[in-house]
């Protein structure tokens, strides 16, 4: 009987160990046929117990986009977290420069390099950390949320299959997490850019902004912007993860990489970077434009508002002034982002996106 059969068989195959075969649901005639048929490669040694019930299971990764083996949302969202909060503290001294360049036609004129310079001269090297503390809670909070919710977004828009799931599908992943995200940390947005915004030779403190923000304009100041800012994260996400997820399936494609293979995200991440950074740019300028009005005056009522001012009075190219910093920031943020995430989604048993 199979519970007296205590005893291994040892087969040639290529196959891996999802392939066992439980003797006690299935028959001597069965069990041998089967592998008889499929196993022809005589390189790779496979042992079967007849008796051990662990080798009736699938010991493979789950999918990436497989609702019932996918991790809780709990660990998704702390590992989007960690990657973020890692990846902005390298990355933060671009973020300053941008939005100088942004608030101010003199930094504009300075560019990249003549900006770092000039703030360095006149607020010392720390300047270029200015707000990273608000960056790290809006981090925890926005992108862990956009990056841990893209799953479970593609879940439930149906994309199951990699294989048939569309672009425009993992586009609209890749926004309603990216708007359910912006949601949570448009606070901490807001302090994070009037913090960078800050000339001042000392770095303002977080506490001291927000009672500022508070005093001035109530608990609304710390939404201001917000419907820019989930316009931008829905276009920034929509455009980050569905192009980065698209852009897998063809480096995979044209390379023979792994999917989970570094070199593979790296070069996936770099093509979404540049995409995100052309169809984002004026969303960042309106957003950044809002988040950094005076606390006490009101230049922009709404973001229809402040796009008419801009073009009108600036001229429509200024919607992507600062595009060199923002791809500067982009490339490498999106990069170690995903890098990150993919390699800790691997420590959890997961396959890749």
């Amino acid at each position: 009987s199979p519970a007296a059969i205590n005893s291994w068989f040892t087969f040639r195959s290529p196959l891996s160990l999802s392939s066992h075969c439980n003797y006690a649901s299935c028959g001597t005639a069965t069990v041998l046929s089967s592998f008889l048929l499929s196993n022809t490669n005589p390189t790779t040694y496979i042992k079967m117990s007849l008796t051990n019930p662990a080798f009736s299971t699938n010991n493979t990764r789950p999918m990436a986009t497989s609702a019932a083996a996918a991790p809780g949302l709990l660990q998704q969202v702390g590992m989007a977290g960690g990657a973020a909060v890692i990846t902005v503290t390298f990355i933060h001294p671009i973020d300053v420069v941008k939005t100088r360049i942004q608030i101010s036609s003199e930094y504009g004129a300075l560019g990249m390099a003549g900006t770092t310079k000039k703030i360095i001269s006149g607020e010392g090297f720390s300047a270029l950390w200015k707000g990273v503390n608000a960056a790290w809670l809006r981090e925890s909070s926005y992108t862990s949320l956009r990056l841990g919710l893209y799953e479970p977004c593609k879940v439930a828009f149906g994309c199951t299959d990699p294989e048939s799931t569309t672009f425009l599908k993992k586009f609209a992943a890749g926004s309603a997490a990216g708007g359910l995200g912006s949601l949570a940390g448009n606070p901490f947005d807001v302090l994070k850019t009037k913090m960078m915004a800050s000339e001042a030779a000392c770095t303002p403190s977080i506490v001291g902004t927000a009672k500022e923000l508070m005093a001035k304009q109530g608990i609304g100041g710390f939404y201001r912007g917000i419907d820019s800012n989930i316009m931008r994260a829905m276009v920034l996400n929509g455009t980050k993860m569905g192009v980065y997820d698209q852009a897998k399936g063809v480096v995979v494609q044209m390379t023979g990489l792994e999917r989970t293979s570094i070199f593979t995200s790296f070069l996936s991440a770099a093509t979404a970077g540049f995409f995100m950074t052309c169809t984002v740019s004026p969303f960042d300028m309106i957003r950044t434009r809002l988040m950094n009005q005076p606390a006490d005056a009101k230049i922009y009522n709404n973001a229809a508002d402040c796009l008419v001012k801009i073009v009108r009075n600036e001229g429509p190219l200024t919607l992507w002034r600062g595009f060199i910093p923002i791809w500067s920031r982009f490339a490498p943020t999106t990069t170690l982002q995903l890098i990150i995430f993919e390699q800790l989604r691997v420590l959890m048993g997961m396959k890749a996106l």
